[in-house]
């Protein structure tokens, strides 16, 4: 399981309650390692707040359901409007409970949800294959290019890239978010774990260093600028 609340009284204690009741349970503060974090491990289950700086839980909603992520996810929220829980359904949440919540409702929410799945508190043989490993052997592709993740090697076509750590990196977000802009403080976030702020130009310089190695004349560029914005991935 993986639990996202940015709120640290909060995560310790559904954390700790978790555990005692028989998840095993990764916990982070923020949806940029929620995404992360799913990307290198998929759970069975994500429990997400839906209020969290940088990118919230709506918003990881949102790119996990775009990349065909179907894991069951039950929101945290303070939002008691129904539009608002419209709202995280229409993201992709599969339920939600409203603080402040009584544990044992989380308790019973999950059950529900794993029962859907056929899983469980550490019921590992029933849990979904990682996405890479359906893909196979930690390949992911998308619009003609390839990378092997496990072994740090890319493709487009057939011809390989002769990609840096950080390239691959970088390369790598924007396949798992394609046709999804990243702005330029989740990147930062999510490459060098730190935001340089609006006068860097560190992103445009490695943005420049991918096109140069993924372009070919009469080849599509796949990297774009959305202008005050971020990045996006996609053949258009």
């Amino acid at each position: 399981m993986l639990l996202a609340e940015d709120d640290r009284a909060i995560r310790h204690a559904l954390e700790r309650a978790l555990t005692l009741e028989g998840y095993q349970v990764t916990a982070v503060a923020d949806g940029v390692e929620a995404l992360a974090q799913t990307h290198r491990t998929p759970p069975d289950v994500l429990v997400l707040d839906v209020m969290m700086p940088g990118i919230d839980g709506l918003q990881v909603c949102r790119v996990l359901r775009a990349e065909g992520d179907r894991t069951p996810i039950l929101m945290l929220t303070a939002l008691v409007e129904t539009a608002d829980r419209i709202a995280g359904l229409d993201a992709g949440a599969d339920d939600y409970v409203v603080k402040p919540f009584d544990v044992e409702e989380v308790f019973a929410r999950l059950r529900a949800l794993l029962r859907r799945t056929g899983s469980g508190p550490l019921d590992a043989s029933a849990a979904p294959a990682p996405r890479e490993a359906r893909a196979g052997a930690g390949q992911i592709a998308v619009a003609g290019l390839r990378m092997d993740v496990q072994a740090r090697r890319a493709w487009r076509g057939q011809r390989e890239l002769e990609l840096t750590r950080t390239e691959f990196e970088l390369l790598e977000l924007l396949v798992r978010n394609a046709g999804i802009v990243l702005d330029h403080s989740t990147i930062y976030d999510r490459i060098w774990g730190y935001d340089f702020g609006p006068g860097s130009k560190n992103l445009a310089v490695y943005v420049g260093y991918l096109r140069r190695k993924l372009d070919e004349p009469g080849t599509p560029s796949l990297i774009h600028t959305v202008r005050g914005v971020g990045y996006v991935l996609r053949e258009d």
